[in-house]
């Protein structure tokens, strides 16, 4: 136990603070984390948009050329 008064100052602040700091790192894992999900997501899903479209553009020039024979 301390035995000053800064000492017990110290001593009742110091675990509020680590704590904060815990959860101050923890949210900051979160955030990044779903930060860079979202950013993967995104990408994966424009890959996926733009083979889409190629694939509808490819069948309709396909059923176009079929049409016209």
């Amino acid at each position: 136990m301390p035995t000053t008064v800064w000492g017990g100052i110290v001593f009742a602040v110091a675990p509020t603070i680590c704590v904060g700091l815990i959860f101050w790192f923890v949210m900051r894992a979160i955030l990044r984390a779903d930060r860079t999900e979202r950013k993967e997501y995104a990408k994966i899903e424009a890959e996926e948009r733009a083979k889409f479209d190629a694939e509808s553009a490819d069948r309709s020039l396909a059923s176009e050329s079929a049409e016209s024979l």
